[in-house]
């Protein structure tokens, strides 16, 4: 057999979850879990719609950017981005999502799972206010499920040992991808341009 079908396979090649692990999953978001979204500059959100086509994207902001309401509420405010709304679009046809908190140096994250709402209210907004803009909505985090995650994965991948950063321009501008994802017959604007636009735009 190659292809697993059912869990009882899956857990026969696994094992039972280790005790630690389950213990440690929480329904609401305790001090430490606090600490860690309070020093959080980025998040990944995942999201799917109710055909369960899936997408994850990048949240960030300066550390704390997301606000705690109480432990069971957050609020990530939402930055303007490319206006093609696939997390939004998404929480508004299944309001079930998954946050992934990291920490600059530090190999744990945090795992917030729940549900959301799109809001607009004034006062959640300039709560997320920031020193360049007002956000347009928030994103109103329901907690279901917190737990800090082990540090492996980032340890495997090295991800903040600076002698694991690449030159940026060993890799393709994005004027380069862009030209070949679109087809175009130039490049429009070189990598020093477009970040120069990027940051009139954060």
């Amino acid at each position: 057999m190659t292809t697993l079908t059912s869990l009882d396979q899956l857990r026969a090649y696994y094992g039972p979850a280790k005790t630690r692990s389950v213990q440690k999953q929480l329904a609401y978001l305790d001090p430490h879990c606090q600490h860690f979204i309070q020093r959080s500059p980025l998040l990944l959100l995942a999201s799917s719609n109710q055909a369960g086509w899936l997408d994850t994207s990048p949240r960030g902001g300066a550390p704390g950017f997301c606000k705690i309401l109480d432990q069971q509420r957050l609020l990530i405010p939402d930055a303007p981005g490319n206006n093609r709304l696939d997390s939004l679009a998404n929480l508004l046809e299944n309001p079930r999502l998954g946050l992934l908190f990291l920490l600059p140096g530090v190999d744990e994250t945090l795992r917030v799972n729940g549900r959301a709402s799109l809001d607009t209210r004034m006062e959640w907004r300039e709560l997320c206010q920031d020193e360049r803009r007002l956000p347009k909505l928030v994103i109103c985090v329901e907690v279901e499920e917190a737990y800090i995650h082990c540090a492996k994965a980032l340890m495997r991948a090295k991800l903040w040992d600076p002698g694991s950063q690449i030159e940026r321009s060993s890799f393709p501008s994005m004027g380069e991808i862009m030209r070949d994802h679109i087809g175009e017959q130039e490049i429009q604007e070189s990598q020093a341009q477009m970040l120069a636009r990027y940051q009139q735009e954060l």
